[in-house]
């Protein structure tokens, strides 16, 4: 940025100031740039002009943000912002740095809107970065996001056609309650008329959706992430029950596990249910606190042999 000094850079630094505190004063946005109030609404009508929709409240709760319109704001980021961005980027999508694709290219035209300083170490990043692949994430197509996600916020009922793991194909309407990104998978949590149930479809094995014009309500107390890993811990072959001895909401779980519940002021009981006795005893295995296997003769089982095999690792 050049120096404080040009008008332009206040301009601009003005612009900046306005998107990180909506809703501050003219007399604030003087200190925050150096100037008197007076000058500060002098650049915010320099941006007016340059077709930047700032949106005045009068009052004494009033004060200048940064409208919606037609016209982007430019983008502008400091250097560790860019780095943020870029990092972030390549954690989720590691094919970010291939600029033939979707993610890469968009990335790329962020980066080239940067300053040049700022560009080339995001660009540095970007080519030198080796992420090694997430093999169980499965990316869905962008546009079937698009339209689940603005259900939800819309509040409109989806019509679905969806393919199983196992290659069944049916159609369903659904109200979309919430898209959940989950270790790599996106999932459509939801409520099935037909079922007249929760489910948590698998977005990458949607096929089309169609937006209805029925609305729903969705629950109250609404918890996506919550209400999703309970839904994936439930309707498993082996049932599995854990009395854990510590209060509930004292000790960190996988909430893949199942569900918690009190029994009393000193222990909670846990149930859920799994296909991979082994993974769930080993999962059981991190919990901080005692606890006691009382249902699911096949999970106790592979906990004795999970403990006997940490035990001959330690020589005794």
């Amino acid at each position: 940025m050049a120096s404080d000094a040009s008008p332009t850079s206040r301009a601009l630094r003005c612009l900046d100031v306005l998107q990180d505190h909506p809703g501050i004063t003219a007399d604030r946005l003087g200190d925050e740039l150096g100037v008197s109030s007076r000058a500060a609404r002098r650049y915010v009508a320099l941006l007016r002009e340059a077709g930047i929709p700032i949106e005045s409240e009068r009052g004494p709760y009033g004060g200048y943000r940064v409208g919606r319109g037609l016209r982007l704001p430019p983008l502008r980021f400091s250097s560790a912002q860019a780095l943020g961005l870029v990092m972030a980027v390549l954690d989720g999508h590691h094919q970010a740095s291939d600029p033939d694709d979707l993610v890469g290219s968009a990335l790329g035209t962020i980066i080239r809107s940067l300053p040049a300083a700022v560009a080339a170490q995001a660009e540095a990043v970007r080519r030198t970065a080796a992420a090694a692949p997430d093999r169980g994430a499965a990316r869905p197509d962008p546009e079937t996001v698009t339209v689940l996600v603005q259900a939800c916020a819309d509040r409109r009922q989806v019509c679905i056609d969806y393919r199983s793991e196992a290659g069944a194909a049916w159609e369903a309407t659904v109200d979309p309650w919430a898209v959940v990104v989950r270790h790599g998978r996106w999932y459509l949590l939801c409520h099935n008329h037909r079922a007249n149930a929760l489910r948590a479809y698998r977005v990458d094995r949607v096929g089309s959706v169609t937006t209805l014009e029925k609305g729903f309500v969705p629950p109250d107390d609404l918890d996506p992430v919550g209400l999703l890993e309970e839904h994936l811990s439930a309707g498993w072959e082996h049932e599995v029950e854990v009395v854990v001895d510590a209060p509930v909401g004292s000790f960190w779980f996988p909430r893949a596990l199942g569900r918690l519940e009190a029994v009393d002021d000193s222990h909670t009981r846990l149930t859920g249910s799994t296909s991979n006795p082994w993974m769930y005893a080993e999962s059981l295995a991190t919990l901080p606190v005692p606890y006691r296997i009382v249902g699911c003769d096949d999970v106790r089982a592979v906990a004795r042999e999970v403990a006997e095999r940490m035990l001959a690792a330690t020589g005794r």
